[in-house]
């Protein structure tokens, strides 16, 4: 099913570096406790091929009250989902094999009230808009870096759009 916390790109097992930075652990917001968790929180599935950025990110949204799901690549997220209906689905762009535009195509025709983030990074600039309105929808945009709460700030705004 999901790939291992422990695969790492090729560039970091090889001892190279990710360009993307490092958000401070005090960035983050604390955990919730056990008592304030609610069945009516959002469920959210981050996907992105870069295992640290996933888990990252997945961690920032637990951490904020979310219900966050990890997935590697696009063939998980698209399983995942239709086992858990995610309210929000946050994917790279980028993605080997089923890249995140079509995970967000076939996401929207399977649940239609599923919201959509996608993420691109420098090598998608420029694209990104583009190949939303080839996708004949319109999903949220963000380009990646960015800081924790710009991250949770477009989730919201993606949570409350139509």
């Amino acid at each position: 099913m999901c790939a291992m916390h422990s695969d790492l790109p090729a560039a970091l097992r090889a001892g190279g570096r990710t360009s993307f930075p490092t958000v401070p652990i005090a960035d983050v917001p604390a955990p919730e406790s056990p008592q304030a968790r609610t069945a009516d929180r959002p469920v959210v599935l981050v996907v992105d091929d870069e295992p640290g950025i996933a888990d990252k990110i997945t961690e920032i949204l637990k951490r904020s009250g979310y219900a966050a799901i990890t997935a590697y690549d696009g063939e998980d997220a698209l399983e995942i989902a239709l086992l858990i209906p995610p309210d929000l689905v946050i994917t790279d762009v980028g993605l080997p094999g089923i890249s995140g535009v079509e995970v967000a195509r076939t996401l929207k025709t399977k649940l239609p009230d599923c919201k959509i983030l996608l993420l691109s990074s420098a090598e998608d600039e420029g694209k990104l808009p583009a190949t939303a309105a080839e996708a004949g929808q319109a999903f949220d945009l963000a380009d990646k870096p960015f800081h924790s709460s710009a991250l949770l700030a477009l989730v919201s705004v993606s949570l409350k759009s139509n």
